[in-house]
C-alpha cells in the first residue's frame, strides 16, 4: 500500500527498534491519514523540487516517519514526538527524518530547501556539525504550523534543541 507516490506504508512504519524489541509499530487509520498528509504537503513537493533542481528523478532517503508510543519510548524519543503521528497530541500532525546522499545536493541543501520553500511545523538540523546535519527532521500540522527552526546538539550528554541561526 502506498501512502504517496514515492512512499509505501511499509517504508513509513519501518523501525529497527520495533523489530529488535518485537514491538508493534502499526498506525491506526487516522495516523495513516496524518502520515499521508505529511507526505503530500512536505515530502512529495520536496522530492519534486530536488528532482527538478538536479534534472533527474532524485529519491530522498527516509530514516523514520511513524513511531508507536512504545517504539518512541524505547528509542528515548521526545514525549511530545510528532513521529507518533498525532497519538500524543491528538492533532493532525506527523514528522519524518530524511536525508540525501548526493554530492550536488547535501543534507544542508535539503534543510535550506525546506526552510526557504517548505511548509512545515518544525524543522531540525539534527546533529552533524556546523557545515552539515547528520539528517533533517521535518514535521507538519494540518493547522497552525509554527515554522520553528531548531538545531539539535548534545550538551553534557543530553540532547538540546536550540534556535537555528
Amino acid at each position: 500500500m502506498n501512502i504517496s507516490k514515492h512512499i509505501t506504508l511499509t517504508e513509513a512504519i519501518r523501525s529497527d527498534a520495533a523489530s529488535r524489541e518485537d514491538l508493534d509499530n502499526t498506525p491506526s487509520t487516522q495516523q495513516i491519514e496524518n502520515i499521508k498528509l505529511w507526505a503530500e504537503k512536505v515530502f512529495e513537493p520536496l522530492r519534486e523540487f530536488i528532482s527538478t533542481k538536479r534534472k533527474q528523478d532524485t529519491p530522498i532517503h527516509i530514516n523514520s516517519i511513524f513511531r508507536s508510543v512504545a517504539v518512541n519510548a524505547v528509542i528515548k524519543g521526545s514525549k511530545t514526538s510528532q513521529h507518533c503521528a498525532g497519538i500524543i497530541s491528538g492533532k493532525q500532525e506527523a514528522a519524518g527524518d530524511i536525508e540525501t546522499h548526493y554530492p550536488d545536493f547535501t543534507n544542508k541543501d535539503l534543510f535550506l530547501a525546506i526552510k526557504e520553500r517548505g511548509v512545515f511545523d518544525q524543522l531540525i538540523w539534527e546533529f552533524g556539525d556546523d557545515k552539515e546535519p547528520a539528517w533533517v527532521h521535518v514535521s507538519y500540522c494540518k493547522e497552525n504550523n509554527r515554522k520553528q527552526v531548531l538545531k539539535a546538539t548534545k550538551i553534557n550528554g543530553e540532547t538540546k534543541y536550540l534556535p537555528f541561526s
